[in-house]
């Protein structure tokens, strides 16, 4: 559990995230109704805000500015909602329920929902080109991470790899997919960050490998929670990787969370060798992950069904 200085400080953070947030999607949502309705919703609708949260933590920790730092973090969460509405299509997942409402496709139809996604990205990219308190050299650097993700060597590729992707299918490499679909976007999270905070390049490296067992962690998390969350409290369908290759159900719930300890272990010594101990990080880190436990004991109860 965070400890209680570092929980008040997260908490700071993620009620400025939530607030640029608000402006930002006052900014991209347009007056068109409907479709403003569909991007502005999307945006401000919640979330754990782990993205934009990682940048400014690793930018601050690093001596960087946070201003700056929070409106990168915003963009990166733009991206993030971005592929979440196209995730939940009909056509991807056909998912009902995201962060405890209805679908973008269900709420405003799949035309908007394709559009706000659209636009979303755009926004993020005009954030990150145009951000104050950067001078254009971290603008470019900061716009080449984040289109990294995005592409088809990032959320893209992750994407179609997932949609595709059989629990039987020959080669299926679930952890290659989670590294584009989840990693990629965190990664960025992390390197926009110490880009902005102008980190030397043994950091960096070192955050690289930080944020890489993050998301690995994270996406696994996520494959417990869609076996045995609660949809009303994780505000988010459940069931949708049940014909998928995930590492959950090639390896079952105890050898995810052997995967799972040993990728959060391997996160918490890298960043106590860039930042010491008792960094905010991975205060924050312990408060993403504390449910783990009772997800594992859930996940292995009803393994024989839900994983069958």
């Amino acid at each position: 559990m965070p400890t209680p200085s570092h929980a008040d400080h997260l908490e700071e953070l993620r009620h400025r995230v939530n607030n640029r947030l608000s402006e930002l999607a006052v900014q991209v949502a347009g007056h068109d109704a409907g479709l403003s309705e569909a991007i502005s919703s999307s945006l401000t609708a919640g979330g754990k805000r782990l993205r934009p949260l990682l940048t400014a933590l690793v930018c601050e920790d690093l001596g960087g500015p946070l201003a700056p730092a929070i409106d990168a973090g915003c963009a990166a969460e733009m991206v993030h909602t971005a592929s979440l509405i196209l995730d939940d299509l009909p056509c991807m997942d056909d998912a009902q329920m995201r962060r405890g409402q209805p679908t973008t496709h269900r709420a405003y139809g799949e035309d908007a929902a394709i559009l706000a996604a659209i636009a979303l990205l755009s926004g993020a990219f005009s954030t990150v080109s145009t951000l104050r308190g950067t001078d254009a050299v971290t603008r470019n650097e900061l716009t080449k991470i984040l289109s990294g993700a995005v592409g088809t060597r990032g959320l893209v590729a992750g994407q179609f790899r997932d949609l595709r992707s059989a629990a039987g299918a020959k080669g299926a490499d679930p952890e290659a997919v989670n590294a584009l679909k989840t990693g990629a976007l965190i990664g960025a999270s992390v390197a926009m960050g110490a880009a902005i905070a102008r980190a030397d390049t043994m950091r960096k490296r070192a955050l690289a490998d930080f944020a890489e067992h993050l998301g690995h962690a994270f996406q696994l998390y996520d494959d417990l929670l869609d076996t045995s969350g609660d949809p009303l409290v994780i505000g988010k369908d459940i069931g949708k990787d049940g014909a998928k290759a995930t590492l959950l159900r090639q390896e079952g719930a105890a050898g995810a969370q052997v995967r799972l300890n040993q990728h959060l272990d391997a996160a918490h010594a890298t960043l106590e060798s860039v930042f010491g101990r008792d960094c905010r990080m991975s205060s924050a880190l312990d408060g993403v992950f504390q449910g783990q436990a009772a997800l594992i004991v859930r996940a292995r109860r009803t393994e024989g069904v839900s994983l069958s």
